[in-house]
C-alpha cells in the first residue's frame, strides 16, 4: 500500500532488553512497533538490547506490523553501534532521538549507509527539543528518507521548563507546528506518549485531541493503550458511510453537469470528495492490515 496510507494509528514502544516484551509484541494489534534501545534500556543492558532488537526485526515474525528500532543518539557511546546494527536488521526504519537539525539527519544517514543499509530504510526523527521545533523545515527537507516525525512531548515539556497538564497546553504550539510542517513536506507525524496508564478516559481524550489536530496516530507506552487508540484513529462506521454518500452524490451531480452536490442537506464540492476518498482508502488499508 502507499506509504502515506499505511496505518500508524498505534505505535507501541517495546523495551528491547526485555525478550518477553518482544515476544508478546508478536500478538499485539499495534500498527507499528518501536524496539527501544534508548530511554527504556539501562546503560548496562544496551548491548543485549541491541542484539535482541536486531534479531527480532530479522525474524520477520511480526506480520504486517511496521518495525522501527530507536537508536541512542550518535553523541552517546552506543549510537554508532546501534545504527550499524539497525542498518542490516531488516527493520523498516531507524528512529533517531534528539534531532536538532539537518546535520543530525545527515550524520545518521551517513552512518546507516556506511553500515550497508538499504535505501528503503527510512529515518524517523524524534522532535523533542526547542531547537527541533525551530528547525522543523530544515529537518523535513534534509532527506526524502526522513519519513516520520515522532513527538517527544515528555522531553519537550522538560526543556521548556513547563508543566505537564492533560490538555498539553505547554506544547500545543509545538504540536501544531510539527503537523503543519509534516503536511507541507509529506511526512507522517505521530503524537507523543501518555504516561498515566491507569487513566483510560484521559488517554482517550488525548487521542481525540491528536486526531483533531491532524496526527496520523500516537506513540504508546503500554499494550492496554493499543485498542482504544486504534479505535479513535480509525474512521468510524458513520464516517465511512458518509464518505461513500459524498462520493456517490458528487458523481451523480457531475453526471448532471453540476460542480457541486448536496448530501444530507450539506453542500459537497471537490475538496470534500478528496477527503472522502482518503477516508475510504484509510479504512481499506486498516482492513488489509487486520487480515494479516
Amino acid at each position: 500500500m502507499p506509504i502515506s496510507l499505511r496505518p500508524r494509528r498505534s505505535v507501541l514502544y517495546m523495551p528491547a532488553a526485555n525478550t518477553r516484551a518482544l515476544e508478546k509484541a508478536r500478538s499485539l494489534p499495534a500498527d507499528a512497533l518501536i524496539f527501544d534501545l534508548e530511554d527504556a534500556v539501562s546503560p548496562d543492558a544496551k548491548d543485549v538490547a541491541r542484539a535482541n532488537a536486531a534479531a527480532a526485526a530479522a525474524s520477520r515474525g511480526y506480520g504486517k506490523r511496521e518495525i522501527v528500532i530507536r537508536a541512542n543518539a550518535l553523541s552517546t557511546p552506543w549510537g554508532a553501534d546501534d545504527l550499524a546494527a539497525i542498518a542490516k536488521s531488516g527493520a523498516d526504519a531507524a528512529l533517531l532521538p534528539k534531532v536538532d537539525g539537518a546535520a543530525d539527519v545527515a550524520a545518521a544517514l551517513r552512518a546507516l549507509d556506511q553500515a550497508g543499509a538499504p535505501q528503503s530504510l527510512m529515518l524517523w526523527c524524534m522532535i523533542e527539543t526547542p531547537r527541533a521545533i525551530l528547525r522543523l523545515e530544515e529537518i523535513a527537507a534534509a532527506s526524502e528518507r526522513v519519513g516520520c516525525f515522532v513527538m517527544g512531548t515528555n522531553d519537550l515539556v522538560k526543556d521548556l521548563r513547563a508543566q505537564f497538564t492533560p490538555d498539553q497546553i505547554a506544547v500545543l504550539t509545538s504540536l501544531s507546528q510539527t503537523v503543519l510542517v509534516a503536511r507541507a513536506y509529506g511526512k507522517v507525524v505521530l503524537d507523543g506518549v501518555y504516561n498515566d496508564i491507569a487513566n483510560v478516559e484521559g488517554f482517550k481524550a488525548q487521542c481525540r485531541q491528536g486526531l483533531a489536530m491532524g496526527f496520523d496516530g500516537k506513540t504508546l507506552v503500554h499494550p492496554s493503550q493499543v485498542e482504544p487508540c486504534n479505535e479513535i484513529f480509525a474512521p468510524s462506521p458513520q464516517e465511512v458511510d458518509r464518505a461513500r454518500k459524498i462520493i456517490d452524490g458528487f458523481e451523480r451531480a457531475k453526471a448532471e453537469g453540476k460542480g457541486v452536490a448536496t448530501v444530507d442537506g450539506r453542500m459537497v464540492e471537490a475538496l470534500h470528495v478528496e477527503l472522502a476518498k482518503r477516508t475510504l482508502a484509510v479504512h481499506e488499508a486498516i482492513a488489509e492490515l487486520a487480515r494479516g
